[in-house]
């Protein structure tokens, strides 16, 4: 069904470029990697679009860390592990909260300026979180802020390369060794880049779904890529529907972040009425799961299309000083978050499964890697804490560099020539078509649909095997020309789909992120464990006794 490459490659026939290590991706996973890597090799960073776009560039709340005096490693551990609803692997939490002090003072010496009050850190509380540890930066554009500080030194740097607009299509591998990259470059020619470690950055997959909050990259590109190089993924049934996105006519599905809630703002249905205390005694603070199930509910409830997040008790000073993006964002359609209550709904917003890396963020192939969104570390389990990514990044970022550094030198020069393209389903009687771009769009569309109705915050064994199927017919597009970044996209996408909907169906319970109506308890006994996918293999169970 899902193919082991995208194309045939003819190696003889492209140019080939050299370098020490490749970062597919420009977030803060590939831009922090980037940076440290330079210190001691040849880096290039490959972006299909530009250095600045990047789902890290939209992150709004900010950057969980232990940093006050009166919190803990062990409180963040705590706060982690309740929040990934038994799927965490407490090894790699334990690093995280460990390690991520460290990290955040490393993006300070970089250049981050997050924001401080009387010369100290200002933290701030999110949901599940039982102390303020999230550090923020401009208010609430933290994420754009740490893409501005890494992204000077990545452009400045001496032994950093910076390839905009060049779109990585498929891993070349041999004997389960990682040996480089094919990319498709701007004017459409193909170059063959080798290194001795590629590291896949390339961020999360939201556009799966039509509402989302995440930039029209987050495409699942990595995901794919590496699934079809042979590298396992794990628990990509584990989707995150942020609770508060902006909706509003006209409007994208902006995110409003969670720190709002932080700082006490209320959800209310239709009616007025504050509905959270109806499902959880952290009321709008609960995991992010509950939060927008809960809303789900009650929009269902009313037959309305939104819920009101009111934040009005806060004066007008203090939201456009805290919040100033949120801010500008909602005035410019009308809204005014010191007097209005905002139409916020659920959208896809975190992809918590991934490749699955070591504590190194090793994947299963060799010389191949995996930081950020697109990997799957074991910290974010069946549900990820706020503001827990970005530390993710940074810390297994720097843990990637250290384990790229121990490597043994290879000689990547004598890669044989030919790598066809296998596994196809539909081999014969192809469907004729018009190779355009909306004709990719219209594929791109209805791939959303499937993915929103059946897919979506509560899901059922019939449902999803309806949604498997209608992706399966899709799958002609495997045969087709895929020699546009629309086409190379929406096979990704595709692939990506196909992973999510074959797992969530295996899960037959209820856990974190996934719901399956039809199995609506969590099952400890037969489903604390972990689904693991692997191309031309069956769906397995691997057992999390690292909790």
């Amino acid at each position: 069904m899902i193919p082991n490459r995208l194309i045939d490659y003819h190696l003889s026939e492209y140019i080939h470029k050299q370098v020490d290590v490749i970062i597919i991706g420009s977030g803060i996973a590939g831009l922090f990697a980037a940076i440290l890597a330079s210190e001691y090799k040849h880096v290039l960073m490959i972006t299909k679009k530009s250095l600045l776009e990047s789902n890290t560039r939209y992150a709004q709340g900010g950057i969980a860390a232990v940093i006050s005096t009166d919190d803990s490693p062990l409180y963040h551990r705590q706060d982690t592990l309740l929040a990934g609803a038994g799927l965490c692997s407490s090894s790699a939490v334990d690093v995280l909260v460990q390690e991520g002090p460290a990290g955040v003072q490393e993006l300070i010496r970089l250049g981050t300026l997050f924001d401080t009050i009387d010369g100290q850190l200002e933290l701030t509380r999110e949901g599940a979180h039982s102390h303020r540890r999230i550090l923020h930066a401009n208010g609430d554009s933290t994420g754009y802020e740490i893409v501005r500080a890494l992204s000077q030194h990545v452009a400045e740097h001496p032994r950093i390369e910076v390839w905009d607009e060049h779109f990585a299509i498929d891993f070349i591998t041999e004997h389960n060794e990682c040996k480089g990259v094919i990319v498709k470059q701007p004017d459409g020619s193909l170059i063959y880049v080798q290194a001795e470690a590629t590291v896949i950055c390339s961020g999360g997959s939201g556009q799966l779904y039509q509402y989302t909050t995440n930039p029209d990259v987050a495409t699942g590109d990595g995901v794919a890529m590496a699934y079809r190089a042979g590298a396992q993924v794990r628990d990509m049934e584990f989707i995150q529907f942020h609770p508060t996105a902006l909706c509003y006519p006209g409007a994208p599905r902006f995110l409003i972040s969670e720190a709002l809630r932080g700082e006490g703002a209320i959800l209310r249905n239709r009616k007025g009425e504050a509905f959270m205390k109806n499902y959880h005694p952290l009321l709008e603070l609960a995991p992010r799961d509950i939060v927008a199930r809960a809303i789900i509910s009650e929009m269902e409830k009313e037959d309305s299309a939104f819920v009101y997040l009111d934040i009005t008790h806060e004066t007008e000073e203090v939201l456009k000083h805290r919040f100033p993006t949120i801010y500008e964002t909602c005035m410019s359609y009308g809204l005014q978050l010191a007097q209005d209550w905002i139409p916020v709904a659920p959208a896809a917003h975190y992809m918590m499964g991934g490749i699955k890396t070591d504590l190194q963020g090793a994947t299963s192939v060799q010389r191949l890697f995996a930081c950020g969104e697109v990997s799957s570390t074991g910290i974010h389990g069946a549900n990820r804490l706020a503001s827990n990514s970005l530390s993710e990044a940074i810390v297994f970022g720097k843990r990637v560099v250290q384990q790229i550094l121990q490597l043994n030198p290879i000689d990547i020069s004598n890669t044989d020539c030919v790598f066809p393209k296998t596994n196809l389903f539909y081999d014969k009687n192809v469907p004729e078509f018009t190779n355009s771009t909306e004709q990719w769009i219209s594929w791109r569309l209805e791939l959303q649909g499937i993915m929103g109705q059946h897919a979506g915050l509560r899901r059922t064994a019939s449902s999803l095997q309806q949604g498997i199927d209608k992706l399966e017919a899709l799958a002609v597009i495997f045969e087709y020309p895929l020699n546009t970044r629309e086409a190379l996209e929406l096979a990704n996408m595709l692939t990506c789909a196909l992973l999510v909907m074959r797992s969530a169906l295996y899960r037959e319970e209820s856990r974190g992120g996934h719901y399956r109506e039809d199995f609506p308890e969590r099952n400890d006994d037969q489903w604390q464990q972990h689904i693991l996918q692997q191309i031309d293999q069956e769906l397995t169970k691997e057992s999390n006794d690292d909790v």
